[in-house]
């Protein structure tokens, strides 16, 4: 099965679509040793990013294991991660 998504760094809690994914589509992804199945809640475009745990208001967005933003609003494993509900790190 080809791979259709990216975790960078077993820290993050995002992935990256490395195709176009469909909102209800179940895809699996791999962190550091762990391997999950997540359901899309909505459309991710490829080169977009997903949550792959709850992300809270306020918390960390983590990619390459580093922060890259924080959460404006609560997204929900599965939710597009955006400049809708992500905010710069400072």
């Amino acid at each position: 099965m080809k791979k259709r998504a990216q975790v960078m760094n077993p820290k993050d809690n995002v992935a990256v679509a490395l195709v176009s994914l469909k909102a209800k589509e179940k895809i699996v992804i791999q962190s550091g040793d762990l391997e999950e199945e997540i359901v899309l809640l909505e459309n991710i475009p490829r080169g977009q990013k997903f949550a792959i745990k709850d992300i809270e208001e306020g918390d960390q967005i983590l990619k390459y294991g580093e922060v890259i933003g924080i959460a404006s609003s609560s997204i929900k494993k599965g939710e597009r991660v955006h400049d809708h509900n992500v905010r710069g790190p400072t």
